[in-house]
């Protein structure tokens, strides 16, 4: 007959807390430890589940934020880089005119290298070209104003030379300011570093064409199938450095209304034929305030 004091130490075994499943891993030995640790040592240094669980979730807000932080740091893309998912009726406008424009202008840049279909024609092109070049027309210019006996031929010849200076300099400055390239990425010519005629909006000579076109037909009384030719030719200089692939079509559009704007100003601040002949002595340094 088994005492009744094994009797009741079976029982309290059997009724304790750490004999049911959960609790196993409690009454097992600690791995590594020196020597081993008994049932007794692991259960003395055991946590309650409610410590644990309150330890645990303690470093672990720590890799949260900082995962929160790695999700959000890679959703910062940079503003090129971001496609905007719904776009406005005018920005697909504009992208859809602008590619229309880069293809069109590619299609029509026939003459732009001596390999191209049309490269055969390139130096005809090109001869095209420099007759509307702000070189060629300001050093024209200071030359028929040398040869000039009349004071209204002067007048005109020196109104005529301030708006090409206008036309380079505003050209310039506005394609410093918006930087466009050309659709075949050409490198500019000497004349083209001289006059300033580096970017491709907008384009210098389709603006000085067109306002040399309507100045010379507001101010010389020509036939009419000189009227034609001569705008003929301010369109043909325009298109030409498309062409030559040197420029866009909206290139060449916003350059004709550009030159049409500096002949506008330019007959708003025409000089009189007594201030023209003070910059000509001033010029030929002839000049005299006492007389």
């Amino acid at each position: 007959m088994p005492s009744s004091y094994n009797v009741r130490s079976r029982a309290r075994e059997r009724n304790s807390v750490l004999s049911r499943p959960e609790f196993m891993s409690l009454n097992q030995p600690l791995r590594g430890g020196a020597g081993g640790a008994g049932p007794s040592e692991s259960r003395g240094n055991a946590k309650r589940p409610g410590q644990i669980k309150h330890q645990t979730s303690q470093p672990s807000e720590e890799p949260t934020d900082s995962g929160s932080k790695d999700r959000r740091e890679p959703g910062k893309m940079p503003e090129e880089d971001c496609m905007q998912l719904n776009p406005s009726f005018k920005g697909i406008a504009m992208n859809s005119l602008l590619a229309i424009d880069i293809c069109l202008s590619k299609r029509m840049g026939v003459c732009a290298y001596t390999s191209s279909s049309w490269g055969g024609c390139r130096s005809m092109v090109a001869l095209l070209a420099l007759t509307g070049h702000g070189i060629t027309w300001i050093i024209g210019t200071i030359v028929c104003l040398t040869r000039s006996n009349t004071l209204a031929g002067q007048e005109v010849l020196v109104n005529l030379l301030l708006a090409l200076i206008l036309d380079v300099m505003t050209v310039a400055g506005v394609q410093r300011l918006v930087k466009r390239k050309g659709p075949w990425e050409m490198t500019p010519g000497f004349l083209d570093s001289v006059a300033m005629d580096i970017y491709s909006f907008p384009a210098a000579h389709a603006s000085r064409a067109a306002m040399v076109s309507k100045f010379l037909l507001s101010h010389l009384v020509l036939a009419v199938p000189l009227r034609i030719l001569l705008v003929l030719w301010a369109f043909l200089v325009g298109i030409s450095r498309v062409l030559l692939g040197k420029h866009h079509l909206t290139d060449m559009v916003c350059g004709f209304a550009l030159g049409m704007l500096h002949f506008s100003l330019m007959e708003s601040v025409w000089l009189s034929s007594s201030t023209c002949q003070t910059i000509i002595s001033i010029s030929t340094l002839s000049w005299s305030p006492f007389f």
